[in-house]
């Protein structure tokens, strides 16, 4: 209800049954409450089979290409969102070529998790590329003329409007979420960037 453009369901210690039963609860509660679309974090089978919007897929899952290709078999050519896990901008351009619709790239700063160093605004910057050859996949009937880049991993108020300089389509965020008192506002401020 705040508005908040996709909700990762990321619940990596459930088994696919009980998974698939949290997929249909969260998907209810969000078709009755907003307009988010809810992402299954790498199970693309559990996000299929409960209607989800679409999938989060991690490094090591199986490329956005063959998602689409499971997608189109439920029928779900169009509507089915496949996003990527990228800590460079290599595999953000992967990501892309396999036909991802979005990256989320990770650490910008720091992982406070794992006291792993963040890659920085430079490597967001190459990532982030805002204009694209026009003739990249107009083959393949895909006419986009930008790959959205979403930051995460240290982004907190103060670091957003460096990240959307940088080039970030949007901010992802789990601390930023959790420390925020004011969902809606924190939402608004964001997208004014």
């Amino acid at each position: 209800a705040a508005g908040v453009d996709y909700i990762q369901l990321r619940e990596k210690d459930l088994g696919g049954r009980e998974l698939e039963l949290l997929g249909r609860e969260a998907l209810q509660i969000i078709r009755n409450e907003g307009s988010s679309r809810l992402l299954i974090n790498h199970r693309t089978d559990v996000a299929l089979a409960v209607g989800a919007d679409g999938v989060h897929l991690a490094g090591t899952d199986i490329a956005a290409s063959d998602v689409r290709a499971l997608a189109a078999t439920g029928g779900r050519t169009e509507s089915f969102i496949v996003a990527a896990s990228c800590h460079s901008a290599e595999e953000v351009r992967l990501a892309d070529a396999h036909g991802a619709d979005f990256a989320v790239l990770a650490p910008i700063f720091e992982k406070v998790s794992s006291a792993r160093d963040g890659i920085g605004l430079d490597e967001l910057r190459r990532a982030a590329q805002k204009e694209r050859r026009p003739d990249l996949r107009v083959e393949a009937g895909d006419t986009r003329r930008s790959f959205p880049v979403f930051a995460l991993g240290g982004v907190d108020v103060e670091r957003a409007p460096l990240c959307a300089t940088a080039g970030a389509a949007g901010i992802a965020g789990i601390r930023l979420i959790q420390q925020c008192f004011d969902l809606t506002a924190l939402v608004r401020s964001v997208r004014s960037l």
